[in-house]
């Protein structure tokens, strides 16, 4: 994500300094396109007016912004700091106070829309934060996508966990419902025609699952470990507030059991491999065509 983001904030004008996270070849690609390289995220919010991190979980936040020469340490004062990483809220309201207490500011950003999106500069942004700080982040994340003020800091986040706890689910019920449908004897591709203008229409339904499981392939897409990441955040989040989330609470049970099948790298609509294991067969791969206007 960051590489394509990174080149959305270039084409709006602005000057980006970047540093390596996990893979260099995708900075030495930035560093190609007129990117500054900076040696650690330290350097990079010293050169910076904002700060962006967009990493795996809370732990890679952490580090990027609290270990050693992490961006905090050698932030100018009153920095702006924007995560558009998936944390649980929780979290981002701690690295939001202590980011505060160094004489900083933080809005937490997470995005929908994956690489697509990012490289198209269309993300749905989810903002929590201050009004004021908000409005100071609103050109730069306007440069990625849309970006939606939903609260203060944390909200964010707690909206984001709001679309993964519906997309997961979701998925499942599909991965359900058409396995039901060709144990039935059903043809797929009718079902999924009628369903597309009933009332089980989803988003799943009609644009994703015609790029993966539909189409024999579950590479690329969403990892199947991102979404669980997701949906264990959003579980602790709801362990704060004592609230029950039984249908989440199986499904990370359900993807953690697919990703164990050594499916975690994979697009999450690999769960629908479960449901051809108890179907005893391939259930969706050339049963549904794959229409060109699904993109």
């Amino acid at each position: 994500m960051g590489e394509p983001m990174a080149r959305s904030l270039q084409k709006a004008g602005f000057s980006v300094t970047a540093c390596a996270y996990r893979r260099r070849e995708r900075l030495e690609r930035l560093l190609a396109g007129g990117v500054t390289e900076a040696e650690h995220p330290a350097a990079v919010a010293a050169a910076s007016e904002v700060v962006i991190t967009c990493v795996p979980d809370a732990p890679q936040v952490e580090e990027a912004l609290f270990g050693p020469h992490g961006a905090a340490s050698g932030a100018n004062a009153g920095t702006l700091f924007i995560d558009m990483s998936t944390i649980s809220p929780v979290a981002t309201r701690t690295y939001a106070r202590r980011l505060a207490e160094l004489g900083h500011r933080f809005v937490d950003a997470p995005v929908s829309g994956g690489p697509v999106r990012a490289a198209s500069g269309t993300l749905t942004i989810m903002a929590g934060g201050s009004d004021a700080d908000v409005a100071a982040a609103r050109p730069v994340l306007e440069a990625m996508g849309t970006p939606h003020h939903l609260g203060p800091v944390g909200m964010g986040e707690t909206v984001k966990l709001v679309n993964q706890i519906i997309i997961s689910n979701v998925m499942i019920a599909n991965a359900e419902a058409l396995t039901f449908a060709k144990r039935s004897g059903a043809d797929l591709e009718a079902v999924r025609a009628v369903i597309s203008s009933a009332t089980g229409s989803n988003y799943l339904l009609e644009h994703w699952l015609p790029k993966t499981w539909f189409a024999g392939t579950f590479e690329g897409g969403f990892a199947l470990d991102l979404l669980r990441k997701d949906l264990n955040a959003a579980l602790e989040a709801a362990r704060t507030m004592v609230l029950p989330m039984p249908a989440s609470a199986l499904a990370y049970q359900l993807y953690t059991l697919q990703s164990a099948e050594g499916d975690g790298s994979r697009d999450y609509t690999a769960i629908a491999k479960f449901y051809d294991g108890i179907a005893g067969e391939q259930v969706a791969a050339g049963d549904v065509r794959q229409e060109p206007r699904l993109q």
